[in-house]
């Protein structure tokens, strides 16, 4: 979300940078453009007075009593010629000197040439005698350095002046995205979103209550499917019994297949509220010998006659519910046992984690069915469902213990066949 507020920053800071720098280059280009264009007034002045000097019509323009002024235009040079200056016409500058001319009362006849070597713009008069007075337009003086170091403060503060509200609005615009983060970020292993405190801008005060007013929704619908599935699994005992004792009034061919699967509804039912609980439990958790839980769970499932065996066991103390973990782990080893032909568990130290693997003999899952072993009553082979006990809901039950927990199961194919189940859990401090 910093990246996002940074990057919502430099967008709007350049974006309006960019106006003013363009802005102000293009003033200044405006205004230096016309640089020949304001010397046509001071220009037309000059001419009318060297006329009426050379005809002795008037003196001279007086010069400054202190000298030339250094923020006046420099006097235009002027030459008396038989024709007049050479280069290329310039007609709107000697129609706009022709005009400056007329309202200072010379109608002569006037043209503006621009030299051919500096490019600078001349004026030629032809006065009353025939002969002509070449007058070089002044070149325009350069801003004061002054103009310029005000000009880079203006700039300067500008700058800082967006910079600061770019930031202010960055973080108004992006804290109910922060807001979103942070509340997916702290969703807890029952999917229930934390209540956030509604404080803030408007904004952050509007997404503050949209998350809670969902957080409530989604916790009322959890425990509503908790209690539905409760309650079924609760409410299929009375009718399964009412069953099995008139299944006992069955002949003898009859009453095993009624008992049996009467026996998978009730397992079905149990492992239902099981899940249901564990999804709701909160067991204590404490710091516990990893390493030891599950040599015990091991030994426990082998003396139950299945097929387990232990590779190498490191070292290992995790914060868990002893009990609910025990339980995962156990559902974790009779799932390969059962299904993969025999189970090998071991446990290794990987930096700040332990992670407990278990292999199985089995044949796999498929890859695209992978991605769906944790769901309730999931089965890889629906066929199995009647040659191997269980309701599909083992992995599932691990899954919510382990991730309670803080720790992660990744199921996976093993290159060399079979399957494998990876829990990982951190160390305790």
């Amino acid at each position: 979300m910093q990246s996002l507020q940074v990057k919502f920053a430099l967008i709007l800071i350049g974006s309006i940078v960019a106006v003013v720098l363009t802005a102000t280059a293009l003033t200044a280009v405006l205004l230096s453009s016309g640089d020949s264009v304001r010397m046509v007034g001071p220009m037309a002045q000059h001419i009318a007075f060297s006329a009426d000097f050379a005809g002795g019509n008037g003196p001279r323009p007086p010069s400054p009593p202190n000298g030339p002024s250094s923020d006046r235009p420099p006097k235009p040079r002027e030459v008396i010629s038989a024709a007049p200056a050479a280069g290329k016409p310039r007609p709107e500058l000697t129609a706009a000197l022709k005009a400056a001319l007329v309202a200072q009362g010379k109608d002569g006849i006037v043209t503006v040439t621009d030299d051919a070597t500096t490019g600078q713009p001349i004026a030629s008069y032809q006065n009353p005698d025939g002969r002509w007075t070449i007058f070089e337009f002044p070149r325009p003086m350069p801003p004061p350095t002054q103009l310029w170091v005000a000009l880079g403060a203006w700039l300067l503060l500008v700058v800082l002046g967006i910079v600061a509200v770019a930031l202010v609005m960055a973080r108004r615009v992006t804290q109910p995205f922060a807001m979103l983060e942070r509340a997916i970020a702290s969703v807890g292993p029952d999917g229930v979103l934390p209540q956030i405190p509604e404080v803030g801008s408007g904004e952050a005060r509007h997404t503050a209550s949209a998350l809670n007013l969902l957080s409530d929704r989604l916790k009322a619908a959890m425990e509503s499917r908790m209690r539905l599935v409760a309650a079924a699994g609760h409410d299929l005992r009375t009718p399964m019994t009412r069953m099995r004792l008139r299944a006992e009034f069955l002949p003898d061919e009859e009453r095993e297949s009624w008992l049996a699967d009467l026996a998978e509804l009730d397992l079905i039912a149990d492992s239902a509220i099981r899940l249901v609980r564990e999804e709701g439990a909160g067991e204590d958790q404490e710091k516990l010998a990893l390493d030891r839980l599950l040599a015990e769970t091991a030994a426990e499932l082998l003396a139950a006659k299945l097929p387990v065996a232990t590779g190498p066991i490191e070292r290992a103390q995790v914060r868990a519910g002893p009990l609910a973990l025990r339980r995962a782990l156990r559902n974790l080893v009779i799932n390969a046992a059962t299904h993969g032909g025999g189970a090998t568990v071991s446990l290794r130290l990987v930096g700040a984690f332990a992670q407990i693997v278990v292999d199985d003999e089995g044949q796999g899952i498929p890859e695209p069915l992978l991605a769906n072993v944790f769901e309730p009553f999931f089965r890889a082979d629906p066929g199995r469902s009647r040659t191997i006990e269980g309701a599909g809901l083992g992995l599932a039950i691990a899954k919510e213990i382990v991730e309670r927990f803080g720790g992660t199961i990744v199921i996976e194919n093993r290159p060399d066949g079979g399957l494998r189940q990876t829990v990982t859990l951190a160390l305790a401090a």
